[in-house]
């Protein structure tokens, strides 16, 4: 099957189908005697393992490590759920990350947003990460006070 069958067959890009290849992720497909690349239905497959690999979010490295355990019938699954783990272990920190910035979202609404300086956003690094501001203790065109400010 040619590079372009391959891609709509896996759903992988032509141009990331040779990048795979150049980077080692995939084999060198063979060569048709007019020089087309030519893949295989396990082609297809590695290609589908990689799709979803990365739609998981991870790595290049990652998914090399992940291929070689899948072509070795003799792994470990110890060592799969390993990757896995570190994998939503990285999510876990990522999601608990984004949580934090929707908190600090809604500082937005405590800032005056006029020519004065006080700003509960930039007084917010400083406090703890459960904290909320205080919007009784800011100040500026809204008559509030400035918050931490020693």
């Amino acid at each position: 099957m040619n590079i372009g069958k391959t891609a709509k067959a896996s759903k992988v890009s032509a141009k990331m189908i040779r990048d795979y290849e150049q980077i080692g992720l995939i084999p060198a497909a063979s060569r048709t005697d007019s020089g087309y690349r030519a893949y295989t239905q396990a082609d297809i497959n590695q290609l589908h393992f990689i799709r979803r690999a990365r739609d998981l979010g991870f790595s290049v490295s990652e998914i090399s490590d992940l291929l070689n355990l899948w072509n070795n019938q003799s792994r470990q699954s110890a060592d799969v759920k390993r990757l896995a783990q570190t994998r939503i272990d990285e999510l876990d920190r990522r999601i608990q990350n984004m949580q934090h910035m929707a908190q600090f979202k809604s500082l937005i609404h405590y800032c005056a947003g006029d020519t004065l300086p006080d700003c509960p956003i930039l007084h917010t690094p400083g406090q703890p990460d459960d904290s909320e501001p205080d919007p009784e203790a800011c100040t500026g065109a809204m008559g509030w006070q400035s918050v931490g400010k020693s």
